[in-house]
């Protein structure tokens, strides 16, 4: 180590929070800033929407059906808005997605002030945000290694999902307080200001235009994502091993069940918790995240322990053990989420980040949704906790013959996997002079 290197961090400040990427990039605060304001609003609207399905049908198979009609639009645009990510200004990508799901806010709003409110229009704005959440998250992603260092993106990828998980605690519970005693009135309204708040702060970061490489949106250019991909068996194994994840140990759609089999309806809103609050704790402690280098491992071991944390919620038979192995799981789910980043914003090449964040989103995003099928299902025709703790196990067999057929996931070092050093030098050759 010379003289003039900076002494490495000790005590508490090895847990705490990377802060670089905040010191560092003044755009990375404001895009932060606006993504934690928008997601409390989002999650007004996620709990308000079903609540007012509800109470206009009675219907739990209506309330449901509003995951049917978000998944189509999840799959199409989201594969398309990868390619647009690539072809298009990302900033502008993402003040105009913003801005729609500010209007489509507004519109459930008015239907909510009527009289009659209408049941059709909830079903139009889910299928619409849908689309534009998945137009804009891959714009969103592709972002990121433009605006932040190449050694800060561990840290950054870190910080993001806390303030995701932030969201993911503090939001359900505000949304439950607004819609219970002010209404639904206010809960859109409020979802409406918090966009407003946020386009303001997006407009404001540095434009992004495509690189000049770009190529214009179609399907030859999603296919051309997706043969990259492949050609990764890296980043295969980074979504192959979400997906398993997501599909065998999903639980939520059973909590519930869970909680009146262990006579613990009083739990419900704990289970509901327990996973963000664990995925929380990490982000809180993540300082440590940004001194590993072989991601791939972590991906792996952490979602091996996502299932048999899952497993161990489903095999205990007292409330509290299941609330701390659901929390353990969510905490080994954010470790896994921060590595999958890492590994994705430090090896993809800027002219295809765009699609491989689109492929990204179907990764992280199809798994639970049809996730939450397999465990109902297991749960009608073995048993709740059969459902719980077979998924569980299931994920972590799965995970290790995932592990044993990728064996480049296992081996991946960002200090000298290929694409992360090319892409480092890159970034190093076109940085300022001095900077």
């Amino acid at each position: 180590m010379t003289d003039d290197a900076p002494e490495p961090p000790s005590g508490l400040r090895t847990l705490l929070p990377d802060l670089a990427p905040w010191r560092a990039s003044r755009d990375f605060r404001r895009l932060w800033f606006s993504g934690l304001i928008s997601n409390f609003g989002s999650f007004l609207t996620f709990v308000a929407l079903p609540v007012q399905l509800k109470e206009l049908t009675g219907s739990a198979a209506a309330v449901g059906a509003i995951g049917a009609v978000e998944l189509v639009p999840l799959v199409v645009f989201g594969l398309y808005g990868g390619a647009l990510a690539d072809a298009w200004d990302k900033r502008k990508l993402i003040v105009w997605t913003e801005a729609g799901q500010g209007l489509l806010s507004a519109a459930l709003l008015l239907n909510a002030l009527l009289p009659h409110p209408a049941v059709w229009p909830l079903y139009v704005v889910a299928a619409l945000s849908s689309a534009l959440v998945s137009v804009q998250r891959p714009a969103l992603d592709s972002l990121w290694p433009r605006i932040v260092a190449h050694d800060h993106l561990p840290a950054a990828s870190a910080l993001n999902s806390l303030r995701w998980t932030v969201g993911g605690v503090a939001g359900p519970a505000l949304a439950g307080v607004v819609v219970a005693y002010a209404g639904l009135g206010w809960a859109y309204g409020a979802d409406l200001l918090t966009f407003v708040v946020s386009v303001l702060l997006t407009v404001r970061i540095a434009a992004s235009p495509a690189s000049h490489e770009a190529v214009k949106p179609s399907l030859k250019a999603i296919v051309e994502g997706a043969r990259y991909a492949w050609s990764r068996k890296e980043l295969l194994g980074t979504y192959a091993v979400d997906l398993a994840a997501m599909f065998l140990a999903m639980p939520l759609a059973v909590l519930p069940f869970l909680a009146d089999e262990l006579d613990a309806e009083w739990s419900l809103g704990l289970m509901y918790a327990a996973v963000p609050a664990g995925s929380l704790l990490v982000s809180l402690t993540s300082g440590w995240t940004s001194r590993i280098h072989r991601h791939g491992r972590m991906v792996v071991l952490s979602a091996a322990l996502w299932g048999l944390a899952i497993a161990g919620a489903g095999l205990v038979g007292n409330i509290w053990l299941v609330l701390l192995f659901l929390t353990l799981a969510g905490g080994c789910d954010m470790v896994s989420g921060i590595f999958r980043g890492a590994m994705w914003n430090q090896t993809i090449p800027d002219e295809l980040r765009g699609r491989l964040a689109g492929i990204e989103l179907l990764s992280y995003s199809v798994g639970p949704t049809v996730g939450q099928v397999r465990s109902g299902g297991f749960a009608a025709w073995l048993g709740v906790r059969t459902s719980v703790w077979s998924g569980g196990l299931l994920c972590a067999g799965a995970v290790g013959l995932l592990a044993l057929c990728l064996p480049k996931l296992m081996t991946y070092d960002v200090r000298t996997n290929e694409h992360a050093t090319r892409l480092r030098d890159q970034r190093t050759a076109a940085a300022p002079a001095g900077a």
